[in-house]
């Protein structure tokens, strides 16, 4: 082989195309550097500083859950669900993959700089990432919330590039993969709008354009002033009679003799003595939400006075299963649930802090105490076996988990007692937060789910605490449990179409 033949291979040279992308990028910095923008100065700045580590989001997700609207709460959750996804993603593989460093301050005038100038590599943007992911977690949820956080995602993104931290394609990826980690939560838990009840037929319930006919009744224990103001605004023509907790069976009574459509607005105990009633008087329920959890009306898809003023002008309801109860000539009805253990326990704990502290902060203090306490387990019967039992949920209607989202009801009218047990043993508080934890899970060491339209149970010590519904009564000896399918009409605004 000749000596002066060179074998070495030519070093492949940069992409064009990349090239061409990066120069164009660099471009488009210089010239966002070099104009002049009206009234940004003393906002952007301020505004990327606000949002590190997520202090802006999080200050407007407490916002929008103080507006006190079911929406308004998945929406600001969800956000913050797919921000915690977007900024993992970017801080354990974006940042690490592509170490591309941050753009030259020269062009930047000083009075937009940012005093502490990041120090983590400048693909992709971090806080582009964090702002898209908030804002279309809340849209996908809310579109109206939506609309009013999408202008500050926007300018949160638009500030870096303002105060030269970044490329604007940092900052176009990081969006578009903000974006990206909202679809994927929705995809891990779907949204409220994604789940569409199973089609039942119609109730013949009467249509009320002005709402005359409509009587009222509103439990003022449960702050229901604001809802029942907003449905009169839609149904001049309705009877509204506000009362004090201990008036609310009487006059529900009253109402039901002369209503067309019985109508009820409080907490969970209020609309179940609202139901009972309206059994009896053979009338359609109408249901505003007025306490602190709802899940009747919610299930119903009822989220305030909007909803049901609609399904009351165009005559849209359902009928639903009713729940019953009865021991030694006691009997009760539910709407939601009904338990044994303790539950009841946390619903006297939770009844027993609730004006001293606020519904959500007593329902933690409560869980917390119940979870300490030293028991013994609930004695009963069940399927023929004694078993103990640390609790017994039978729920009015089949629970589902959609993907981690907390369990609901997709149909009101399934025939079905869903019932969970939490079997006896030596540490109930580990027992109860395992059962929380499996969900919908039929068997676990610790907790077994069947499916059936009746359930007794015998061998019930004397005093045990039975909540249904919020509310608490003692049993004994013999429990029955039944269905009564289809019972009650109630008003339900249909999806559109």
């Amino acid at each position: 082989m000749s000596p002066d033949v060179d074998l070495t291979l030519p070093k492949p040279g940069p992409h064009p195309l990349r090239n061409r992308l990066l120069a164009l990028d660099g471009r488009l910095f210089e010239f966002a550097a070099e104009r002049n923008w009206p009234a940004a100065e003393p906002v952007l700045p301020r505004l990327s500083r606000s949002a590190n580590h997520g202090v802006l989001w999080f200050a407007v997700a407490a916002a929008m859950a103080a507006s006190h609207t079911p929406r308004a709460r998945r929406a600001a959750a969800r956000g913050l669900a797919s921000l915690s996804l977007a900024s993992l993603t970017i801080n354990t593989l974006g940042k690490r993959s592509v170490r591309r460093p941050r753009p030259v301050l020269d062009p930047v005038p000083l009075v937009r700089q940012l005093k502490r100038q990041p120090i983590t590599t400048s693909f992709p943007s971090g806080h582009s990432a964090s702002a898209a992911a908030f804002a279309a977690g809340v849209a996908l949820e809310s579109p109206a919330w939506g609309a009013v956080v999408a202008p500050i995602a926007w300018s949160v993104a638009l500030s870096r590039v303002y105060t030269g931290v970044h490329f604007p394609s940092d900052v176009l990826t990081g969006a578009a993969l903000g974006v990206g980690a909202a679809f994927a939560v929705r995809g891990m838990v779907p949204t409220r709008a994604q789940i569409v009840p199973p089609a039942r037929p119609r109730a013949d319930v009467p249509a009320l354009p002005d709402g005359a006919g409509l009587v009222v009744v509103a439990n003022t224990a449960s702050g229901t002033a604001d809802r029942v103001r907003a449905l009169q605004d839609g149904l001049p023509g309705a009877e509204v009679v506000e009362c004090e907790p201990a008036d609310v069976r009487a006059e529900l009574e009253k109402a039901a003799a002369r209503a067309q459509v019985l109508g009820v607005c409080g907490g969970d105990g209020t609309v179940n003595a609202a139901a009972e009633i309206a059994l009896r008087h053979d009338v359609p329920l109408a249901v505003l939400p007025g306490g602190t959890l709802n899940h009747f009306a919610y299930d119903l898809g009822v989220e305030g006075a909007r909803d049901l003023t609609r399904a009351i002008q165009q005559g849209e309801g359902v009928k639903v299963d009713v729940g019953r109860f009865a021991c030694d000539g006691k009997q009760g009805v539910f709407l939601n649930a009904c338990s044994l253990g303790a539950y009841p326990e946390l619903v006297l704990e939770r009844d027993r802090w609730s004006k001293r502290i606020g519904g959500w902060p007593a329902g933690v203090l409560a869980a917390l105490r119940v979870l300490r306490a030293d028991r013994h387990p609930l004695e009963a019967e069940f399927r023929g076996q004694a078993r103990p039992l640390w609790l017994l949920f039978v729920g009015n209607g089949t629970y589902h988990r959609m993907g981690l989202a907390p369990g609901r009801r997709l149909d009101l009218a399934d025939g079905q007692f869903d019932v969970r047990v939490v079997h006896g043993g030596r540490r109930p508080g580990l027992r109860l937060l395992a059962a929380a934890v499996a969900g919908p899970l039929t068997r676990s060491p610790a907790h077994a789910a069947v499916q059936v339209n009746r359930l007794h149970l015998t061998g019930v010590e004397p005093g045990t605490l039975l909540a249904y519904d919020g509310e608490v009564t003692e049993v004994d000896s013999e429990v029955t449990l039944e269905k009564l399918p289809e019972a009650l009409t109630v008003y339900r605004p249909m999806p559109a179409s």
